[in-house]
Formats: C-alpha cells, structure tokens, sequence
C-alpha cells in the first residue's frame, strides 16, 4: 500500500512538472514565463541577443513592454547571421535607427495571433494569408506542410517558424530562422 501510494505522489509531482514545462516553453537555452513581458523573456534567450540589440538600438524597448497585444516574429542569432557581412553592425548605428525601426516593426503584428489563428488564415485564404504588419507592409503566410508555417517577406525570402506559441503576458512570441525584409 505504502509502494503504491508513492507511485501515487511520484506521478502527481511528474504530471505537474509537465505541467509547468508545457506552460514554460524553453527558448535558447532559458525558460520563457507567461508572466513576463516580450522584452522581459527575450532578454534571457541566448538566441536572441541580436534581435535584443537591435531592438534597443531601435528604441523599440517601451513598446514591446507596452501592453499589446503584440504577436513577435523573433529571428534568431543564427537567422541574423544569414544577412550579407556587414548588414546587422550597419544597421545597429545611429544613422540606420529609421532602416533598424522598419525592419524590426516588419516582424511585430498588432493583436495576439497564436498558431491555431494562423492556420484559420491559412484556411480561410484557401492555402495563403496576407498579414499587414505593424510596419505597414504585409507578409504572405502559408502552410509548407501539415503542421509547418512559413512566412515569406516582400523580397521573397521565406522563413519557417521554429517555435510557435511562448505566450508573454502582453502577447505571442513565434521563433523565426530567417530575418524577414519589407
């Protein structure tokens, strides 16, 4: 009865735990809280720094602590890393701050869109949804799969999103792997 009654706890603790792991996505490499803001959970993802910087530089930091809601686009580092030589140290200098601001507000749509409202979009454009971001300028959004989204920018770059759905308390963060260009 005893052994019993401990299998009892250990599974109630496990449930819990990925209860608290389901709520919490993980986002390079550090637990994303639904509580916190866009700008209090990007700062601790170690796959975001770039896109931090850039927000910073951009003077974008009040906004997206604002309250939204917001749904976030996030290149990653690496995402960063596939612009040409020189494009993120160009674009992080004062003079660029009109360029840097475009460019990011590119990646923010006003509202909370979660991956299910995404895929209504998708559905309801018969296969593609144009989404009109915060920049002004829209992204086609389509399905490249059963359970893939892919956003593909003005220029025709396509980016697929890595994470979907980190919940912040004034919005939605989606993981990107390409930085997307107005």
């Amino acid at each position: 009865m005893m052994r019993y009654l401990k299998m009892l706890v250990l599974v109630a603790v496990l449930s819990g735990s990925m209860e608290l792991m389901a709520e919490n996505p993980m986002v390079g490499g550090m637990e994303m809280f639904p509580k916190k803001d866009i700008i209090d959970n990007a700062v601790n993802s170690a796959d975001h720094t770039t896109l931090v910087a850039a927000v910073k530089a951009a003077g974008l930091v009040e906004t997206l602590k604002g309250p939204g809601p917001f749904t976030v686009l996030a290149p990653t580092n690496a995402a960063f890393g596939k612009l040409p030589a020189g494009t993120v140290e160009g674009l992080l200098k004062p003079e660029s701050k009109g360029a840097l601001t475009n460019i990011l507000t590119y990646h923010v749509i006003a509202g909370k869109v979660d991956m299910e409202g995404l895929v209504k979009m998708i559905k309801a454009g018969a296969g593609k949804a144009l989404i009109k971001t915060v920049s002004g300028a829209n992204l086609n959004v389509m399905m490249n799969g059963p359970k893939n989204i892919v956003i593909q920018d003005a220029k025709g770059n396509v980016a697929n999103i890595s994470t979907y759905d980190v919940t912040q308390s004034n919005g939605v963060i989606h993981v990107i792997d390409s930085v997307l260009l107005p």
